[in-house]
């Protein structure tokens, strides 16, 4: 298939230095893909080696399978969604325990999605029954962060990425329009609360109402907008064109996406505050890996102008990209958290790996789109073209 690629597209790759695979002057869908798999597969070998640190069910390790999930489309390599799979027999299918708590059920979007392709009912069977339940409670508490709300409601805007989605795709799974009904619902129930609609960026939480940085700005966290900004391409991947409140949502996309534009640093990425980037000078790829995706979908699906965005998109990537390191891990990564805090180029975390995978799969789209040939996408993405060549047999 590289071979292939390489010839089709003609991509020139010029390599500098002891580290060729972030060297690199011009990124082709061939070269991106390796450089995805060289981070996934860099990923899988440390879970193997070391274990995960958190739970299989955990958001941690949850917003990492949405990366595997969007490789799958792209990798043409049955390991992904075998892993993926195998997931699902470990934890049985199931949640987190905490049935009300956003990030102990973002795994069900991967359930979902793996739903799609296998059809087999034990994958949603544990899930739907909580679906269910989500959607009969009142949703009337204030979301004022006391009380552990955030066990009953989604009262951070990190949840906007782990919560709604898994309605969302469940929605889709089932072709039930009840689920991203409520999904879109308690999306602007938080939206209402959470997004400062001056700066069009989120808070964090309540917290965070009133505080300054360093600089006298407010206090607005770059992955908490990347989950945010992560979490509304994975709603309007979900919803028909016609949908009833899809404008709305398009609406609060572009928004968001021509600020966080406007945000971006120097260097290609977004530092972890977002409005008091000198307060803390190192790059931070995981609210980049988020925000690259997002902007790369918008430009996909015609939402965000080509001319004024790629060049937005290209820095991101390149920042991504010369962020991994020789072996295929990926760095400056913040550490989990709530607010901007400082990072390295040693710091990693799995969600990182998820954020990247997804922006390289939407970058490998944006390079078919504007390649000139519009059936190439067919050629290296038999997975999502032809659902019965894409099943493993388990």
């Amino acid at each position: 298939m590289k071979s292939f690629l390489w010839s089709l597209l003609g991509g020139v790759i010029v390599f500098v230095g002891n580290n060729p695979a972030t060297a690199q002057t011009k990124w082709t869908p061939d070269s991106t893909l390796r450089i995805m798999k060289k981070v996934a597969d860099w990923q899988l070998k440390s879970w193997q080696s070391a274990g995960m640190h958190f739970p299989k069910w955990d958001w941690t390790n949850a917003a990492a399978y949405t990366g595997y999930m969007a490789l799958n489309e792209v990798a043409n390599d049955p390991k992904y969604i075998k892993f993926l799979y195998e997931i699902g027999e470990d934890v049985g299918w199931n949640t987190g325990p905490r049935r009300f708590f956003g990030d102990d059920y973002c795994i069900a979007q991967t359930f979902a999605q793996l739903y799609e392709l296998y059809q087999q009912p034990k994958m949603l069977a544990r899930f739907i029954p909580l679906a269910d339940s989500i959607l009969s409670q009142p949703h009337t508490e204030s979301l004022e962060w006391k009380n552990s709300i955030q066990l009953r409601e989604w009262a951070w805007c990190d949840a906007l990425f782990m919560a709604p989605p898994a309605l969302a795709y469940l929605s889709t799974a089932l072709k039930d329009q009840k689920y991203i009904d409520a999904a879109s619902r308690l999306w602007w129930r938080t939206t209402d609360y959470l997004f400062d609609s001056t700066e069009n960026l989120y808070y964090r939480d309540s917290k965070f109402f009133g505080k300054k940085e360093a600089n006298g700005q407010k206090v607005f966290w770059s992955r908490g907008n990347g989950w945010v900004m992560a979490g509304l391409v994975r709603m309007l991947e979900n919803m028909p064109a016609n949908y009833h409140g899809r404008g709305r949502f398009e609406d609060l996309f572009k928004r968001m996406a021509t600020r966080i534009a406007s945000l971006q640093c120097a260097d290609g990425s977004w530092h972890a505050s977002l409005l008091d980037p000198d307060s803390y000078p190192a790059k931070e790829t995981s609210g980049t890996g988020f925000y690259c995706y997002a902007l790369a979908y918008g430009v996909n699906h015609n939402l965000l102008p080509y001319e004024k965005f790629n060049p937005v998109i290209e820095k991101a990537w390149e920042a991504l990209v010369t962020s991994v390191h020789k072996n295929g891990k990926l760095g400056n990564v913040q550490q989990i958290g709530e607010k901007p805090e400082s990072v390295d180029s040693n710091s990693t975390e799995v969600y990182g790996t998820g954020g990247f995978l997804l922006a390289g799969t939407e970058m490998i789209k944006l390079q078919l789109k504007h390649s000139g040939n519009k059936n190439i996408l067919a050629i290296i993405n038999p997975i999502s073209t032809n659902r019965e060549e894409s099943v493993v047999e388990m």
